[in-house]
């Protein structure tokens, strides 16, 4: 049986461990850092082979990104990954994802505007499967009291309802709020009802005396905010 080939098969400076060591992980490619990960190739191909023939099913354009959209199943349907690597690799998109929102969390975080909030859930959101919806709650300075998930599902008046979106800013004495929920899709562009409940959201607000500062829609990247387009 022909054994799988491995890194150490590669010429010396194309080994990735070596050029970790040498130059630094930001040195290496995508691949070649998925390659430490999973460690072996198959009988016919590099662990960085089958590193560049993974990121090569990335149909959209999100490059090393489009491991989070992976289900385990289509991981192991690949030719040359088994279940010990397909978990391997899910284990490291989510440490990913648990960085970034530890990162976010340990530190006073200040909202001046939009992108502010992207730098601060883009990462988190872009690649969930499913719509959520979330408030920040802000300080009279403008400082990050709180941000909590109010639901999860399309967007509409019927799951996102003022009682609910309103409750923990009421608890929290907040000043003011931002609502900010995600596009599956990856496009951002807010359709009619997700203006519609966001009218009726502020409208509930004034009544409280709690200012919507926006509402952010998250897509793959890239962000909508519904104040800087004039509808807030």
């Amino acid at each position: 049986m022909a054994e799988r080939l491995k890194i150490k098969d590669l010429p010396l400076n194309e080994r990735p461990y070596e050029k970790l060591e040498k130059y630094g992980a930001e040195m290496l490619s995508d691949a070649e850092l998925l390659a430490i990960i999973i460690k072996t190739g198959t009988k016919n191909e590099t662990s960085v082979a089958l590193a560049q023939r993974i990121l090569a099913k990335d149909e959209e354009g999100k490059g090393i990104a489009a491991l989070h959209d992976f289900s385990l199943e289509q991981l192991r349907a690949i030719n040359g990954i088994g279940r010990v690597k397909a978990i391997q690799i899910k284990a490291v998109m989510e440490l990913s994802k648990r960085i970034a929102s530890t990162y976010s969390s340990n530190r006073k975080i200040t909202i001046r505007s939009a992108n502010d909030v992207s730098k601060l859930l883009m990462e988190e959101m872009r690649h969930l499967k499913k719509e959520v919806f979330k408030v920040l709650l802000l300080n009279t300075k403008n400082h990050l009291i709180k941000q909590a998930n109010v639901s999860v599902g399309s967007l509409n008046a019927s799951i996102v309802h003022p009682r609910e979106v309103f409750s923990e800013a009421v608890k929290s004495g907040c000043s003011s709020i931002i609502f900010v929920h995600n596009h599956p899709s990856g496009d951002p562009e807010p359709s009619i009802e997700d203006i519609n409940t966001t009218r009726k959201l502020v409208n509930a607000g004034e009544i409280l005396g709690i200012r919507v500062l926006d509402h952010i829609i998250i897509g793959n990247g890239i962000y909508v905010s519904l104040k800087e387009r004039g509808i807030l």
